[in-house]
């Protein structure tokens, strides 16, 4: 998913809704950016917890998988 947001002169961005949406980020929660070598930002939710990030992966109609089935 790719989405276009604009700097500020005061160096703010807003994270576009649909961006938010699919992370379920809410007021409040805080980011870590890293800055890769090749100039890439990755921007991680620092506040999101296992269950909350187990959550954000179920899509309807997306098959499950018991995690004792999982090949290693």
């Amino acid at each position: 998913m790719t989405a276009d947001a604009t700097l500020t002169s005061k160096g703010q961005t807003t994270i576009p809704k649909e961006i938010r949406d699919e992370l379920g980020m809410k007021p409040g929660d805080r980011m870590t950016f890293t800055l890769m070598p090749d100039a890439t930002v990755v921007m991680r939710v620092k506040s999101k917890s296992i269950s909350g990030l187990a959550s954000s992966l179920y899509k309807k109609g997306r098959k499950t998988v018991p995690v004792e089935q999982l090949s290693r």
